[in-house]
């Protein structure tokens, strides 16, 4: 058995350009040995879980949707807003909701702490993600790859 304890689990913080979108994350699932650009379940692992750290008023990432990935989230503390298709919907510690392939969202943290939250994601070899307030699609390849009409960087049209 190979075991870690979230503690001992560095966290990495990112902040895009132009400081529109950040946050930090503890990767759970690589701490345990996943290496996810194998094809390999036994190194991949069947699902990726990390503990995710929003500060107030931060959103980490643009709207997006899955082309083949379920991300089921479970909020530890804090409050923030989901945004999808349907509008915004407040959310708090304690709430668990998921996203199917295809179902554009984003979270953002509104509270006055930060917002924590684990996301446990299946991992589909071949996924792709779209971005619709960009409209711009990113295919998963040994390096991400942002595509348009031209190649672009990832937070392109985003801030």
């Amino acid at each position: 058995m190979h075991k870690v304890n979230i503690k001992d689990i560095a966290e990495e913080s990112w902040t895009s350009p132009k400081g529109k979108f950040k946050g930090s994350s503890k990767e759970i699932s690589i701490a345990l040995g996943r290496k996810s650009k194998s094809t390999d379940l036994m190194e991949r692992h069947p699902f990726d879980v990390e503990l995710t750290r929003i500060p107030p008023g931060a959103t980490p990432y643009p709207y997006h949707s899955h082309s083949a990935q379920w991300e089921f989230y479970l909020v530890v503390s804090g409050r923030g807003v989901v945004r999808d298709e349907s509008g915004t919907t407040p959310i708090e510690a304690g709430d668990s909701f998921i996203f199917i392939p295809g179902q554009a969202h984003q979270l953002t943290n509104d509270g006055a702490e930060d917002l924590v939250f684990y996301t446990i994601a299946d991992n589909p070899i071949g996924e792709s993600w779209h971005y619709p307030d960009s409209n711009k699609w990113i295919a998963q390849t040994p390096k991400r790859t942002v595509l348009r009409a031209h190649a672009g960087d990832y937070y392109d049209g985003e801030e």
